[in-house]
């Protein structure tokens, strides 16, 4: 089978996209949905386990009766952004973190059981060393 330029083929893609869909599927059933042997899934689940393409199985909730919002941050040019991210992933209510490029430096999905909570996650975060400001957009729904 013909590799990818990252490495991955044809058939690693359509075994991750099925667990990203239902990762409680078992060897059976992808075997079955894929049209390979349960041995040949085992194998390629374990690779890709141990090639760290797949990090974790995670459960996801029905998270809607939740308040959300994403938290846009901006650091000190004098503190590396990498010191800000790894401290604000430990703040309670924080989800999410990602480093990014443009007007901000860092994007955050805080989620709490109240906007009160919500607010809290991002006071904590403005108490990091390095954060200069804030930017904070309630998500209102989501839609996948």
């Amino acid at each position: 089978m013909k590799k990818k330029r990252d490495g991955l083929d044809r058939t690693d893609d359509l075994v991750i996209s099925q667990l990203v869909e239902n990762s409680r599927a078992s060897y059976t059933e992808l075997a079955r949905r894929l049209n390979m042997s349960e041995s040949a899934i085992r194998r390629r689940v374990s690779n890709l386990i141990s090639d760290k393409r797949i990090i974790r199985f995670t459960v996801e909730v029905d998270d809607q009766h939740l308040s959300s919002a994403i938290t846009w941050v901006s650091v000190n040019p004098s503190v590396p952004t990498s010191q800000v991210s790894e401290k604000m992933k430990n703040v309670k209510g924080v989800e999410k973190v990602y480093e990014t490029a443009g007007q901000f430096d860092i994007a955050a999905i805080v989620k709490g059981a109240s906007i009160v909570e919500v607010n809290r996650t991002v006071e904590g975060i403005r108490r990091i060393e390095g954060v200069i400001s804030t930017s904070t957009t309630i998500i209102m729904r989501t839609v996948r």
